[in-house]
């Protein structure tokens, strides 16, 4: 059982807000976040930048240790997340992360593979924390 830890800080309200955001392993340190970095593309990070990494990350592991498990010695994933933010009434929600990832896998079939990633996309712990619509597409690159 681990616990791993973030931090955000805003200061000043609303849009004219700014924001800092770091994770308790340092990896992230002070990196700026606020309105203009989520709607209007200046540098900087936000949350579902952030959710996009973590479940990218967190499926591409899933999976390479499931292909693992099922006898598989060698390979390379490399996955990229999709985060819809989408209005709701007055405010939004995250409505989807849509998951592409390529890997090559020498010697599995692709059905195999693709059973396989299903069940990684659905096992990954940021898989189930999230309640947004998950999609998969997974292609193999032998």
């Amino acid at each position: 059982m681990t616990t791993n830890t973030g931090s955000a800080r805003y200061e000043g309200l609303g849009k004219s807000g700014k924001g800092h955001v770091s994770t308790g392993s340092g990896a992230l340190s002070e990196q700026p976040y606020g309105f203009a970095t989520r709607f209007e593309d200046e540098p900087g990070t936000n949350p579902e930048e952030l959710i996009a990494a973590a479940h990218a990350s967190c499926f591409t592991m899933a999976l390479s240790f499931a292909l693992a498990k099922a006898g598989f010695e060698d390979g390379t994933i490399e996955t990229e997340a999709k985060v819809k933010l989408e209005k709701d009434g007055d405010g939004f929600a995250v409505t989807r992360s849509d998951l592409v990832t390529k890997a090559s896998v020498p010697g599995i079939d692709e059905a195999v593979f693709h059973r396989i990633a299903n069940e990684a996309k659905t096992g990954c712990p940021i898989s189930k924390l999230l309640k947004a619509e998950i999609t998969l597409d997974a292609s193999l690159t032998n």
